[in-house]
């Protein structure tokens, strides 16, 4: 598969992705009648089972991973080619505010906003720490025996720890980002995107130190089965 197919999957889905983050974020947010609950509880279904449709749909073409933690970490084992991932990074970030954008215009929203939602201490930083050090293991544990079973996992994953985290579980810089450009439920001040994105990437990369431990294939489970494009290349 070229680089171009790839770098288009990556944008696609990961725009995809945050249609969905921000999209079901405002529509839940004017549907609850101020029950921030029912809000949330319907931005986390709704973000769960776009990301498994997504990694269904991108998955066989570049990986689908949308999400620069996710690439990095896939480089280090060999899943991703290094001189793939700059294209990947820009691919994710270019989708998520293309997403993010998508989703203000379908809800009538002012295109271009800043974020004043407060996402900001010491709690918020360790739960996207937990929340991205969890989402790799999950995609690490799953990818050597279970590989069909990465889609569901992950959008299981991430509906959960929209709950158990208290950051509301972004972990994913690109995502972390492209949300600071949104007003709404699902925005985070552009002041905390740093911290969150620093937790994302050490939590990433804690997750796959441990599974290279845990899991001694692992280095070539990656290279067989996330990225199957370098095969068909």
């Amino acid at each position: 598969m070229t680089v171009s197919r790839r770098f288009t999957a990556e944008f696609a889905g990961t725009a995809f992705l945050l249609a969905a983050v921000v999209g079901s974020g405002i529509m839940g947010d004017r549907l609850s009648g101020g029950n921030v609950a029912i809000a949330l509880l319907a931005n986390s279904i709704a973000t769960g089972a776009a990301l498994v449709a997504l990694i269904l749909t991108f998955g066989p073409i570049s990986g689908a991973h949308f999400n620069p933690a996710v690439t990095l970490a896939d480089a280090v084992l060999r899943g991703t080619a290094w001189r793939d991932v700059p294209a990947y990074l820009v691919a994710q970030l270019a989708g998520a505010l293309c997403g993010v954008f998508s989703a203000h215009l379908m809800f009538g929203l002012q295109l271009v906003q800043v974020s004043q939602n407060v996402r900001a201490g010491g709690a918020q930083v360790f739960s996207e720490f937990v929340a991205t050090f969890g989402l790799l293991s999950v995609i690490w544990g799953c990818v050597r025996r279970r590989p069909e079973a990465v889609p569901w996992a992950v959008g299981l994953y991430i509906t959960g720890a929209y709950w158990f985290t208290a950051s509301t579980s972004f972990a994913n810089p690109a995502v972390t980002m492209a949300r600071a450009l949104t007003n709404t439920f699902a925005g985070i001040r552009p002041a905390d995107v740093p911290a969150f994105a620093a937790a994302q990437l050490v939590g990433a990369g804690a997750a796959t130190m441990l599974f290279r431990w845990l899991l001694p294939t692992l280095q070539r489970s990656a290279a067989d089965v996330l990225v199957p494009h370098e095969r068909a290349s």
